[in-house]
Parts: C-alpha cells; structure tokens; sequence
C-alpha cells in the first residue's frame, strides 16, 4: 500500500504559533467556558481593547474562536467542539500545562466578579418591581403572548417546570389543568409574591435557583416554560442545557422572550443582561443541548405594547 503524502507543517505551526502568546492562552481559558464580549475580556485581562481585539483576531483567524453580533457588541466563545483531532489535542495540553497558572485563577475571580455584579442588578430590579411587576409587564409585553405559550404545553397528567415565574401568575393558569407545577425563580421578592398567588393550590411547587443551574432533579419534567426570563441570565446557553436535563424524554420546552433590539435604555430599566435573542442562533443551541423539532417564530406585537417584539420557541426533547 502506497503511503499518502505528508501533510505540509503549515497550520500545525500557525495553531502553535497562535497559543504561544500568554494573553491569547488567558482568553481560550475564558471562553471555553462562557462567551464574553470585548469590554468584559478587557475588564478581567485588565489589558486595552485594541491588545484584546487584536489576540482576538488571531484567536478568529486560526479558528479558535467564534463570534456573533449582539446589538452593537460582538460576542466571543470558543469552538473546541469543532476543532479537528490534532488542534484539539494540542489545545488540551496547554490547558494542562495552565492548570497551576497563578494568572488563570487571577482572570477567574475577575470573572466570577464581573457575573456576580451582572447578577446583582438584575436581583436589584426584581426587589424593586416585584410589587409592580404584573402592571409593568402586561404594559410592556401584552398578555396573549402567556396564552400562546401556555397552550403548547398541557396535558393533564403533566408536571411542569415554570422557569423564572416572576410572581406565578402562569403558575396559577397551569395549576388547575396539570399534575404539577415546579416554580423556580432567584427573587426572593418574587418568590414572596408567588407564594402568595399560590397559596392555594396544593399541587404547585416554588423553589429558588438560577436558571442556569437548576434545582430541579434530572429528568422530573414533562414540561418547561420559561417566559421573558432567558434575558436575565448571563448564560444564556447553559440555561438552555438546564431544561433539557430537567426534561424527560420527549419532554416539550417552551420559551417567549425578546427578539433582538437596540433599545440599550431599556434593556438597563428592566435589568435585563441580554438585549434579545436571534431566532437562527437559539435554535442552534437548543439543538445543541439535545432538542429536536425546534420551531423559532416571532409574535405578532400586540396593540399599545411598550417594548420589544418577541418570539415563541417550542421543542422536544
């Protein structure tokens, strides 16, 4: 058997040539994990944006990283599933040889910082809206856009998860017409008010939690329903993941949340972290974390509505 040729060294060199710089091993480091924009990584490398942008470029240029448009913000994340064998290879010994990099551990509480003050104005809002919250909504957003989504749930034998529930007011529509319903959101202020809400209806469960790490068990649910909560989480995609784990099989997800906007004053009124969602990318990621049938639409805006358009997204597990 005739041996095929040997490959030219050329893009082995180039992927060494690209992770032998500090900074650019710092920012894969960084994104492997969570996708950031500029101003973040600026702020946790304590470096300028044009030394940054210009790793970045390299990082982009050998395939390291991806990046999509936010509003007038690129986001950045790494593709190591994408990468081939060898690329792979050579990225996980140097994350290997990093592991003990006092800098590393430095960048990871810069980030961990920099979540948690994310976080904390959106807490801030919540405590601040509970007591509004259901005027302010159905002022910015409607209400039929509740019905739409809770009709491609059901049916009865089914335990639901409401997922950012706010003050349970779809709690409360669910409630009557399923097994149960498990409550999770992070504002105690809004928790105090679903508690209220539900108080009488014994077949509703109110926990608290981030969306991105559930406390739900493994494939309890049926259903889950988050509504205008994905905008509030930091990472987005790994809140995604959640409800497929939470899910059993053929379990349904549904999702109402904005489109994307430039609308950054009111993306800082209502606390959100991200400024809407395009439709092509969430459904990606919800393939991704193991969804089938993933259907993506825009609502029709409702008349006298404040805020942006939204979309409805349904899928199976």
């Amino acid at each position: 058997m005739v041996k095929a040729p040997p490959q030219k060294p050329d893009l082995l060199i180039a992927r060494m040539e690209s992770l032998a710089d500090p900074t650019r091993l710092r920012l894969l480091r960084l994104l492997e994990r969570h996708e950031l924009g500029v101003a973040d990584l600026c702020d946790v490398l304590q470096l300028p944006q044009s030394t940054v942008s210009r790793h970045l470029k390299v990082l982009s240029d050998q395939r390291w990283v991806r990046s999509r448009r936010q509003a007038t913000n690129h986001l950045y994340r790494t593709i190591l599933d994408e990468l081939d064998a060898p690329a792979r290879k050579l990225w996980l010994l140097a994350r290997d040889q990093t592991d003990a990099w006092p800098t590393v551990e430095q960048d990871r509480l810069r980030l961990a910082e920099r979540l948690r003050a994310r976080q904390t104005n959106s807490e801030e809002f919540f405590a601040g809206a509970a007591a509004e919250w259901d005027r302010l909504r159905g002022e910015l957003y409607g209400r039929n856009f509740t019905h739409a989504a809770t009709a491609a749930l059901l049916p009865a034998d089914t335990v639901v998860a409401d997922l950012g529930c706010g003050t349970a007011s779809v709690t409360a529509q669910l409630a009557p017409h399923v097994k149960k319903v498990i409550a999770v959101d992070n504002s105690a202020a809004m928790l105090k008010a679903a508690r209220r809400r539900t108080a009488g209806l014994p077949n509703v469960e109110l926990r608290r939690g981030d969306l991105a790490s559930l406390p739900i068990e493994t494939a309890l649910c049926d259903a889950a329903i988050l509504l205008l909560a994905l905008t509030y989480v930091e990472e987005p995609m790994a809140a995604v993941a959640e409800v497929a784990r939470i899910l059993n099989p053929a379990g349904r997800a549904v999702i109402v949340d904005l489109l994307p906007h430039d609308r950054d004053d009111f993306r800082r009124q209502m606390g959100q972290v991200q400024p809407g969602f395009e439709p092509q990318w969430l459904q990606q990621v919800m393939r991704s974390a193991g969804f089938d049938s993933v259907k993506v639409h825009p609502l029709p805006p409702e008349q006298g509505v404040k805020g942006p358009a939204l979309f409805l997204a349904t899928a199976v597990k």
